[in-house]
């Protein structure tokens, strides 16, 4: 069971229609994965969140010191993992390659063992999930609201009981977007809104008082990730809960979130904030601090697995005989990456999310498509052999 080869992928497409939020816009969707092999053949899949050359980059500094060593002990290569960067990078990108690795360390656990990630993590508390659909970005056209309601109309057609929209664009363009949706899919649909840290404190509680009439169930990133006053006095006065955490890193850094009492809904993704194994203690601390956790998820059906398994496994806060199910973000925009390139057995029936029995994630790499999403610019010296 020792680990023979760490290949890191970039994949790539050009999306047929760009969109934007409120700090930049996207034409292209990159991602890293990563395969790890084991001298019997057994693999496993991971990926990391973030800018996905560099993150190839972090999962080559790591390979050597891994290499050779015994799989089963996802803790101990962690640490070695986290010990190898302590120095340069306790938070950012390198902690996305160690979340890569550490995603398919698990996926190859589980495979060994012939059960799903979710019973390694403790066992399913949580059958079945309630995701939210995440939609409903920005497009450079001049009839933008009527796309958004009927955007909004489709995931509630799909059996979606939450969805999330983007905010940022200036508080009364914003407004008049939520109003609009809010108008459209009536009070049975709960409406999330994510600023991506567009505001300073004066303009999101402005945002936030002027919105509380449209029954938001949480406000995500309404300030800047380093402005730790700014989320705590915006929590201590809107009656609408917030959310943040996807550019926090570690136990160590949700720590200072709930220190700093930021947050009622922490957010760490998986494949960024330290992986599996590190994410299971950021629940563990967060309910510590009576704080809900919600993953932030974002790319292919790998870091989507890997959050349908830690969500499974997620307590009861505080718990009570009839629960609402457990929730996770479930991105519906453009990605061929997801669509094509990974194959899974998850199926989303009436808006709900069954937890796979199957063992590891549950998640495979369709090799054809990887090749043919391969970021060739990346690849170009020709050290990536598919099908190696």
């Amino acid at each position: 069971m020792k680990i023979k080869k760490i290949e890191p992928y970039v994949i790539s497409h050009k999306l047929d229609t760009p969109f934007y939020f409120s700090q930049w816009q996207y034409d292209t969707r990159k991602i890293c994965i990563v395969k790890v092999t084991l001298d019997d053949g057994t693999y496993g899949w991971g990926e990391g969140y973030g800018p996905a050359a560099v993150i190839k980059s972090g999962i080559d500094f790591f390979a050597p010191f891994l290499l050779g060593k015994d799989a089963i002990g996802h803790e101990v290569l962690w640490q070695e993992m986290y010990r190898r960067s302590m120095d340069y990078a306790r938070s950012g990108v390198l902690q996305a390659a160690i979340s890569a690795i550490d995603v398919a360390l698990w996926d190859i656990k589980g495979k060994l063992l012939n059960l799903p990630v979710s019973v390694l993590l403790g066992g399913v508390k949580n059958p079945i999930i309630e995701p939210y659909a995440t939609g409903l970005y920005f497009t450079r056209t001049e009839n933008l609201e009527e796309l958004l309601v009927e955007e909004a109309l489709l995931y509630k057609s799909q059996g979606f009981k939450a969805t999330k929209m983007k905010v940022g664009l200036g508080i009364e363009q914003d407004l008049k977007y939520i109003a609009a949706i809010r108008k459209a899919i009536g009070p049975d649909m709960r409406l999330m809104i994510d600023s991506n840290h567009a505001y300073c404190y004066k303009e999101a509680i402005e945002l936030a008082r002027k919105a509380e009439k449209f029954d938001i169930s949480w406000f995500e990133e309404p300030v800047s990730p380093e402005d730790y006053d700014g989320y705590r006095r915006l929590r201590q006065n809107t009656t609408i809960p917030i959310s943040g955490g996807e550019c926090e890193y570690l136990k160590y850094g949700f720590k200072r979130l709930f220190d700093k009492d930021c947050v009622d809904i922490a957010q760490p993704d998986i494949c960024a904030a330290g992986g599996l194994t590190e994410v299971k203690k950021i629940a563990t601390l967060a309910q510590t601090y009576n704080v809900d956790l919600v993953p932030h998820t974002w790319g292919t059906w790998i870091a989507i697995s890997a959050a349908v398994h830690l969500v499974a496994n997620l307590d009861k806060n505080p718990g009570r005989m009839y629960n609402d199910l457990p929730t996770m973000e479930l991105d519906r925009t453009e990605n061929a990456l997801r669509d094509e390139v990974t194959l899974h057995k998850i199926k989303l029936e009436n808006g709900h999310l069954e937890v796979p029995c199957t063992p590891g994630l549950g998640v495979d790499v369709d090799m054809d498509k990887l090749e043919h999403y391969l970021d060739k610019e990346i690849h170009k010296d020709g050290a990536t052999k598919i099908r190696s």
